[in-house]
């Protein structure tokens, strides 16, 4: 199975070491960040720093002044955590150790969009504003994002380009001291939580034959027992169908048009993968899609196990279907059973991995990697 890893920009610029260890590894590809949301992160091996602190969501390029002059809507350009042409730098140098460079871009998760420009947030039921979320039921949000979908994604140097929360983005975000775990909330919660009422999605409910007030009360009553800890959400009855079908749709447009600006601006051959998942209710960075739908829209997906298997069933020969291995120890990830997990996602339709983190990792973690990648290319052999 090829396996690529992602990797930020400041992972390996400024690191000499850091392009050969990786390559070291067994890896064939490199997924490099070129738009990412805001984050705090270990860089275990760095002669500079330790601790990088991404402070808002940036683009890790120079954006291109001539697309986005004169308009409301812009992606903001990185601070000293990733200066000038970090992803380029980054990228030269993985390509010069022989490894295959995708960008990978994350769209619809902007905590400094949502600050600025508070009527692109996602709205809940209760009117509570998501200022890392930005609605991508709006036209002005998706024209931002389609826009930086193209650019992001098609990098000097990129052969392909995997796009994360390409949908609905809603409340599952770790936000800074993040205090929302007192109330456990399944994945049905989460959606409800996530259900957006800003003047676009109310106009799309509406459209599609749901008043948007009886359904943001229908919401706020199917929650009322998950407050109360009498048991788990119930359910939306006649208004359930009008609203998923709106959020469906909507997706499934921007997705499109996302898919069609990347191909529009890359050259012949250029690969999109879309991180993805196949429950049309969930939303955050493996967004809500129709399997079948996304698999003759994009070159591939990136899924988590088991769900993986569920696009299985409409993959083409030539449909990517890489599995997302978490093999940082100290987040929960598992490196020492990576090879068993990646047998097992290969039964399922597995084609590809993708490793999260390769910059995040110990020296122990990486170890463990190398020699799961040494066992599986025996495997193979």
């Amino acid at each position: 199975m090829r396996a690529g890893a992602f990797v930020y920009p400041w992972d390996v610029d400024g690191d000499p070491a850091a392009p050969g260890l990786l390559a070291g590894l067994g890896l064939a590809q490199v997924t490099l960040a070129a738009a990412y949301h805001s984050t705090r992160a270990l860089t275990p091996r760095h002669p500079a720093h330790r601790i990088v602190t991404a402070a808002h969501a940036a683009v890790l390029y120079p954006p291109d002044p001539d697309r986005w002059a004169g308009r409301g809507l812009h992606p903001y350009p990185a601070g000293e955590w990733a200066p000038g042409d970090a992803y380029g730098r980054a990228a030269d140098a993985l390509a010069a150790a022989g490894l295959d460079v995708h960008s990978w871009v994350v769209l619809a998760h902007n905590s400094r969009l949502g600050a600025e420009h508070p009527a692109t947030s996602v709205v809940n039921a209760y009117g509570d504003r998501y200022p890392w979320a930005p609605c991508v039921g709006r036209p002005e949000v998706r024209a931002l994002l389609v826009d930086l979908a193209a650019e992001a994604a098609v990098r000097p140097g990129a052969s392909g380009t995997e796009l994360e929360s390409c949908g609905w983005y809603g409340l599952a975000h770790l936000h800074a001291h993040d205090k929302t775990g007192g109330v456990p909330l399944g994945d049905r919660e989460q959606y409800l939580m996530s259900l957006c009422f800003c003047s676009s999605c109310r106009e799309g409910y509406g459209a599609g034959g749901a008043d948007p007030d009886e359904l943001a009360a229908a919401v706020r009553a199917a929650l009322a027992p998950v407050w109360a800890g009498a048991g788990p959400a119930g359910g939306l009855g006649a208004l359930e169908g009008p609203a998923l079908a709106w959020r469906a749709g909507t997706a499934r447009a921007f997705q499109e048009a996302a898919v069609a600006a990347v191909r529009a601006a890359a050259p012949p051959g250029f690969r999109i993968l879309l991180h993805a998942d196949p429950d049309p209710y969930r939303c955050g960075a493996d967004t809500g899609t129709d399997p079948a739908h996304v698999l003759g829209l994009a070159d591939g997906v990136v899924a988590r196990p088991p769900r993986v298997a569920h696009f299985a069933a409409h993959a083409r020969r030539d449909t990517v279907l890489a599995v997302n291995l978490p093999v940082v120890t100290g987040m929960g990830g598992t490196p020492a059973r990576l090879a068993d997990d990646a047998r097992r996602a290969r039964d399922e339709g597995a084609t590809e991995l993708r490793l999260y983190h390769a910059g995040l990792a110990s020296d122990g973690d990486l170890a463990a990697v190398r020699t799961a990648l040494d066992a599986l290319a025996r495997d193979a052999s």
